[in-house]
């Protein structure tokens, strides 16, 4: 998902970021192995193994079936996520009765589900903002016979295949080590660099930062002499300002998501350091801008919310059909460059880049 932590994450985080408290807390074994688990240690399977027969696709056609998407939040990844669902279900005639929006407060996405709930929608798709507060509102749709399939996390005590269908997330390994390649690469794989971290227990952002540490340790010429923790993304600058003033000679800077990146760049700027390379995850218009003018920003991790939306509607739809599904499934990542930014800004958002930064890379070229 896009960890957007929104004050992003800007998500896109604004984008968006939900960073409450009682949210999933972390699998003590993802951080020994180097790829993504689920929240509860499960292994992934990847997004294009879950696919409908044309069998399974006429059977869904005939049935007449309901489904609503129960987002957390507003954002670029909420919209493509919807957008990617939606056409999967126009393409099984089945009806989108309800997309909500609750504004990262678990007690309206309880009052969203309810009002939902009187709809009869025969299957709902969310992203569950407090799985422990949670549990409570969702087992009211469970219990009705509902089929649900959850984005990133489940509602505390959920069983899958019992009360869930199955969980469709990010690649967050895989996020973690386009990261650490990109950096590496912008300086030319030597150098010291810094690693900012979330500070917080949440699984999807500590798998990234994880898997960011486990890849830039291969890199001999690579040494990271700092790694600081970050909880409020408004402290971006003033982390980062005190990383280049006690490390000098730190070459490159990995920011947890965007919203952080513009705080570091800000800092870069501060301090004088056109030198200093910067990597972060999500895409965000004004870290785009700043890497296509040729700022700090060195590359861009993304993920890929449209396809997501894809792969959740269609694990909805094998759950309809009383057909096993993969209880945890990751969705994958790509690299961001000034090169490519406009094919992967579309392949991942499923929308042109904003208007500055297409004439900014009309410019650049």
């Amino acid at each position: 998902m896009s960890v957007r932590l929104s004050i992003r994450r800007p998500l896109r985080l604004l984008t968006t970021l939900p960073v409450i408290a009682g949210l999933l807390l972390a699998s003590p074994s993802w951080a020994a192995v180097e790829h993504t688990l689920g929240p509860n240690g499960e292994t992934p399977t990847p997004y294009t193994q879950v696919t409908l027969s044309s069998q399974d696709t006429a059977a869904l056609k005939s049935k007449g079936f309901k489904a609503a998407i129960l987002m957390h939040t507003s954002s670029d990844f909420s919209s493509a996520l919807t957008a990617g669902a939606k056409k999967v279900f126009d393409e099984l005639n089945i009806q989108v009765v309800a997309v909500t929006d609750a504004e990262m407060d678990p007690k309206k996405q309880r009052t969203d589900l309810e009002t939902v709930l009187a709809l009869k929608p025969d299957l709902i798709i969310s992203l569950v903002i407090d799985p422990v507060s949670g549990a409570a509102a969702f087992r009211q749709a469970a219990d009705k016979g509902v089929k649900l399939v959850f984005i990133s996390n489940a509602p505390q005590g959920f069983k899958v295949g019992q009360d869930y269908a199955g969980i469709v997330t990010d690649d967050l390994f895989g996020m973690g080590r386009a990261a650490a390649e990109m950096l590496a690469s912008s300086i030319n794989n030597k150098g010291d660099v810094a690693v900012m971290f979330h500070a917080a227990n949440y699984y999807v952002t500590n798998q990234r930062d994880q898997a960011v540490k486990t890849v830039l340790s291969k890199y001999p010429g690579i040494k990271v002499v700092t790694s600081k923790g970050i909880a409020n993304p408004n402290d971006g600058e003033m982390i980062a300002s005190a990383i280049l003033t006690q490390n000098p000679s730190v070459k490159a800077i990995y920011a947890p998501w965007d919203a952080i990146a513009e705080g570091v760049t800000a800092a870069a700027r501060a301090a004088g350091r056109k030198d200093l390379k910067v990597i972060t995850m999500d895409l965000g218009a004004a870290n785009a801008l700043d890497m296509v003018k040729g700022g700090n920003v060195a590359g861009i991790v993304s993920d890929l919310p449209y396809d997501m939306g894809q792969t959740l509607a269609r694990m909805g739809a094998l759950s309809l059909l009383k057909k096993p599904t993969p209880p945890f499934v990751t969705v994958d990542a790509i690299k961001v460059t000034p090169a490519n930014l406009v094919d992967q800004w579309q392949k991942a958002l499923y929308r042109k880049p904003p208007e500055a930064v297409v004439k900014a890379l009309q410019v650049r070229r």
